[in-house]
């Protein structure tokens, strides 16, 4: 018997969904919002989908599991607790579920959610080969216990319930189990994820701070709660959309799909709540953008800066977007419940250009020049990195404005002053001089190469060292 377990993984979500087939039959877990991949897979091995597995109601995604249930007749199934508003199985805790040869058995293991479950994949002998955590244990690290927060139930409960799930369901497996969580490095559902997607469990119980025994439960609790930063805003919208469910994705990429022309495209801008969404490259976008426009570069980490900084799920987006890159513009916005995409620009930029129309710009400069700006006013430069970043090392009388909290530090800025903008390298400057414009600053500039340019001029820095963060 060949039993196939594939770990399909995405890059910019840190997201892992899994391909699991035997004897013609299919289970999916944690799909992406997109149906076609798996749908193709399953159709090229001749094979079935009959289950979608769901860890929990995910927060940094909207999942497929709706969409692909419907197109594939495959069964959605959730863990315990679990109450979504559509048709799925609410499996028990220790309920198995046969595809193939292969059983695939139910672990209810509560406390990144209440309903987070663990899967454990059982070979056609019986013997256990591997667990999908969901976001219950990560490489390196384990789930946030914030998310799930309610006036009955503290981070401290969810976390308390965490090492008991941690402890009780998962550590007592054999050493020889492979681990294949839903998140890697860079996702936000965990503090300092490992930028391995697998390992064994046995390596886990070594190197995993979480799954460290000499760790009283007060002391788990106190650990994986400590240092927790807000999460994103889109968060909780992408929990209702999964478990409530969301609009069918072939029509969400239809409507999002549409080629305007510039006339077309203008007078789509007038209308109320609407969003020019820029995503071509970073080099590109300063030196020329439809005023009013917010850059949110495609080639970096699109979804959940735009997850970040788009308030609003059902904001009309217009999009400008490099030619052929319309339609994963449109996709990637869907995986994070962007559903209102209205159509793009026919011709890019360049047709908004030859058509006349009012573009907007802003100053960039190079490291170099920056000691004049410094000896003038360093509280002019902006420092843009999240206070970690900051705090490790930063120019001297530099402000720190993190990107993630723009619309809160905004009012702290004069309108009518010059800024100078950089990050570590470059990507999110871009994206805060792109909002500071559109929100009235008239004088903006782009430090280009961000820190990592910046320390290669002999400018006043503040290095930390441990002793300093006593």
């Amino acid at each position: 018997m060949i039993m196939k377990v594939e770990q399909l993984y995405t890059g910019c979500l840190a997201e892992a969904a899994y391909y699991i087939e035997s004897e013609g039959e299919v289970a999916i877990i944690d799909p992406l919002r997109e149906t076609e991949p798996y749908l193709q897979k399953a159709k090229r091995n001749k094979a079935d989908i009959k289950y979608i597995f769901e860890t929990h109601f995910h927060a940094d995604f909207v999942s497929g599991h709706i969409d692909l249930a419907r197109k594939s007749g495959g069964i959605i199934v959730f863990g315990p607790n679990a109450q979504p508003s559509y048709d799925a199985y609410i499996a028990q805790d220790g309920e198995t579920f046969k595809v193939g040869k292969l059983t695939i058995k139910t672990l209810h293991t509560p406390g990144h959610t209440m309903e987070s479950t663990t899967y454990l994949l059982l070979d056609e002998e019986g013997k256990e080969h591997c667990i999908f955590t969901g976001d219950t244990l990560f490489i390196g690290d384990v789930g946030r216990p914030d998310l799930a927060v309610k006036s009955d139930l503290t981070q401290e409960d969810l976390a308390g319930h965490l090492f008991d799930s941690l402890r009780n369901k998962i550590m007592t497996l054999p050493d020889e189990v492979i681990v294949y969580p839903a998140h890697g490095a860079g996702s936000a559902c965990g503090k300092n994820m490992s930028s391995e997607t697998f390992d064994t469990l046995g390596h886990q119980k070594k190197a995993n701070y979480a799954l460290n025994t000499s760790l009283s439960k007060e002391e788990f609790i106190k650990e994986v709660t400590d240092g927790l930063e807000m999460p994103p805003q889109y968060f909780p919208k992408n929990v209702a959309l999964n478990k409530l469910g969301y609009d069918n994705i072939d029509e969400v990429m239809a409507k999002g799909l549409r080629a305007l022309t510039a006339e077309q495209f203008a007078n789509e801008m007038k209308q109320g709540n609407t969003l020019v969404l820029d995503t071509r490259p970073v080099d590109v976008f300063p030196k020329g953008f439809i005023e009013g426009a917010m850059f949110v570069g495609i080639d970096d980490n699109f979804a959940p800066w735009v997850g970040k900084l788009v308030e609003n799920l059902q904001q009309r987006i217009l999009i400008v977007a490099d030619n052929g890159r319309e339609e994963e513009v449109v996709r990637r916005l869907a995986r994070v419940g962007y559903d209102n995409a209205i159509g793009y620009l026919k011709g890019g930029f360049e047709a908004w250009q030859n058509a006349g129309k009012p573009i907007d710009s802003f100053g960039e400069m190079n490291a170099e020049e920056l000691p004049k700006i410094y000896q003038q006013d360093p509280s002019k430069i902006i420092d843009v990195r999240r206070p970690s970043e900051y705090n490790a090392t930063h120019l001297e009388g530099a402000q720190n404005k993190p990107l993630d909290f723009i619309y809160d530090e905004m009012p702290f800025l004069n309108k009518e002053e010059s800024y100078y903008i950089h990050c570590a390298g470059g990507y999110r400057s871009i994206i805060f001089s792109s909002i500071l414009k559109r929100n009235g600053f008239a004088s903006v500039f782009n430090i280009k190469g961000g820190y990592k340019e910046i320390v290669k001029v002999d400018l006043p820095r503040k290095e930390y060292q441990a002793a300093d963060m006593v």
